[in-house]
């Protein structure tokens, strides 16, 4: 068991990474079933109004970072884990650079999860912090009207 915990899927979450992700340019650093790693470089497209990172931005990656996390943990026991709750605070604007996000599990039940993230810049400052809750799904669970499964490579 230690040495799944310590398995690093990171190659393989950033081969099948599609939709918004993909999107964002996160790229995973480093995903094991205890801690989750990603960066974003950041460009125009992460931008709002003012020229600031938009806080939707932080919120996506906290949610995607935690969801990875969350999803290799209930992999290993032939589950998948759903987002339910994003709490994200924005602590110091950032316009340009690279953010790096950090999510540990703050507790893992049977039926849900809860992960903590941390963002910050190329400088290691600290520019948002969020929690996530999560649902743990049973094999074959529905979701918006279909199942929910894990494809081999798909994760978070």
């Amino acid at each position: 068991m230690a040495e799944q915990e310590a398995q690093d899927f990171a190659d393989m979450i950033n081969a099948s990474n599609d939709g918004w992700v993909r999107i964002m340019g996160l790229k995973i650093v480093r995903a094991t079933r205890d801690e989750v790693v990603g960066e974003v470089e950041i460009g125009p497209h992460h931008l709002q109004a003012y020229g600031i990172v938009h806080g939707g931005v932080h919120a996506g990656i906290i949610e995607s970072i935690c969801s990875i996390g969350a999803a290799l943990h209930a992999m290993a026991e032939g589950k998948t884990a759903v987002g339910l709750e994003n709490s994200t605070s924005f602590l110091r604007a950032v316009r340009a650079g690279k953010l790096r996000a950090t999510a540990r599990p703050l507790a893992r039940g049977r039926r849900s999860h809860v992960w903590e993230c941390e963002v910050r810049d190329d400088q290691a400052r600290l520019v948002a912090s969020g929690k996530v809750r999560l649902m743990i799904l049973d094999a074959g669970a529905e979701v918006a009207g279909e199942r929910v499964e894990m494809s081999g490579s798909k994760v978070g």
